[in-house]
């Protein structure tokens, strides 16, 4: 009996107690009324919108610092870049054409591209030719040309400028790539730099503001790796991006019905294809009756 009386205790006390902890829990819900009852969410919102945010700044200064040590030291593999670019891309050659138009067209030509024929493969509207592309006085039948007089470019370059409408075919887009990311500071030079694809380069710079400055570390009188030394107005990546759109833009110039004449080359395979397989059958059916 003494121990159902203890058990009994120990149930009653129990229950006192959780009676006490619901009434505190509710005093305290009570009291917590005053508060409006949208300040939990919204501060629930809030906090994740800072999470968010720092969360989105330890990745950027994460980019940042890795971009930072990238730059301190690239470029030992530069003989190995490629634009890996598609003439298929039509965006890719409008973003071509407008930088050539900006940094080329001063200096070099395409003499034997017509501004009609860009128009018509790079699907940009008449007004938009006339807008944008067509130097003041031109035709839309007119040759791209350069307003550089030969005489001019002599003096400054110490030579005229080629033409640029078969150079990716002459050279190959590797070659015209590497030369635009190969730049670097030459204080040597007329220019102010030099460049490890075409040395002593008579060109200077022109995407330099876009790109930024770089040095070339030498070792053992060989080329080793760059060093940025100031900042352009693109990053890294997006300099890139920018010399793939020029390259893929001179070697659609090279040759423009390069995707008409690949296209129609598959359907001829095929059909060659096609065609000696039925001569096959047919040579089978004559000849069966012979062997």
């Amino acid at each position: 009996m003494r121990r159902v009386k203890s058990v009994r205790q120990i149930l009653l006390c129990g229950g006192v107690a959780s009676l006490w902890l619901i009434s505190a829990a509710g005093v305290a819900v009570a009291a917590d009324d005053s508060a409006p009852a949208a300040s939990a969410p919204n501060s629930v919102q809030a906090a994740l919108a800072l999470g968010a945010k720092a969360t989105q700044d330890l990745q950027d200064e994460k980019k940042k610092k890795e971009e930072e040590e990238r730059l301190k030291g690239f470029g030992s593999d530069w003989q190995s870049w490629e634009p890996d670019n598609s003439v298929a891309d039509i965006a890719s050659l409008q973003r071509g054409l407008r930088d050539y138009a900006g940094y080329c067209r001063g200096c070099h030509s395409l003499k034997y591209m017509r501004y009609s024929r860009l128009a018509q493969d790079l699907q940009i509207p008449a007004d938009q030719l006339q807008q944008y592309v067509l130097p003041a006085g031109a035709k839309a039948s007119d040759y791209v040309t350069s307003p550089m007089p030969a005489a001019d470019a002599l003096t400054w370059f110490g030579k005229e400028p080629p033409d640029l409408s078969l150079m990716a075919r002459a050279r190959g887009t590797d070659y015209i790539y590497r030369l635009f990311t190969t730049y670097y500071s030459d204080p040597s030079k007329a220019t102010g730099a030099n460049n490890l694809q075409l040395p002593s380069v008579a060109m200077p710079a022109v995407l330099s503001t876009l790109e930024g400055v770089k040095a070339a570390v030498f070792k053992d009188g060989a080329f080793d790796h760059f060093v940025q030394v100031s900042p352009g107005a693109l990053s890294h990546e997006e300099y890139l991006a920018t010399v793939r759109d020029l390259v893929n833009f001179l070697d659609y110039v090279g040759e423009p019905a390069q995707v008409q004449r690949r296209s129609l080359g598959v359907k001829v395979v095929l059909f060659l294809l096609a065609f000696t397989a039925l001569t096959y059958l047919l040579k089978r059916e004559y000849w069966k009756n012979i062997h």
